[in-house]
């Protein structure tokens, strides 16, 4: 289990975008007194962090309950969240060790997918073809059909 969260401050104006993703940095941020506080930090990451396939917006979850609210209950902020599969795309697309082992342990529970991880990679911006090439030989050569 990961002791870290990803946070997008969700507004279109990128730069903006990427100031507030700093501001949370230090804020919630590793080492930060919210991390000793809750257990857990908060990246901020601004738009250019992920590379995600076309149409991940259409796909994002939402999260909103009891637990998004403050104690007084109201109001109950959303979370958006990404697909499971979007979030394998740019797991992999990334590359790291790590976003390895976390995609082949959901791929492992049956949790995700590969057939659809694989149609979304070929749907990622073609900037990105590396990446999605690499992504595309790690997933073809696992076995979890």
């Amino acid at each position: 289990m990961s002791v870290e969260i990803d946070i997008l401050p969700f507004i279109d104006d990128r730069d903006e975008a990427a100031r507030l993703a700093d501001v949370i940095e230090g804020v919630a941020g590793e080492w930060s007194l919210f991390e000793e506080q809750h257990g857990f930090s908060i990246d901020g990451v601004d738009w250019s962090t992920a590379i995600l396939p076309d149409g991940w917006r259409d796909r994002l979850v939402r999260v909103q309950n009891a637990n998004t609210a403050p104690p007084s209950g109201e109001p109950q902020y959303i979370g958006w969240c990404l697909d499971k599969e979007d979030l394998c795309v740019a797991k992999l697309c990334a590359f790291r060790e790590k976003d390895q082992n976390f995609v082949a342990a959901l791929l492992d529970a049956r949790l995700v997918d590969a057939e659809v991880i694989a149609s979304r990679l070929a749907v990622v911006p073609r900037q990105h073809l590396p990446a999605t090439e690499r992504a595309h030989a790690w997933l073809a050569a696992k076995t979890w059909q």
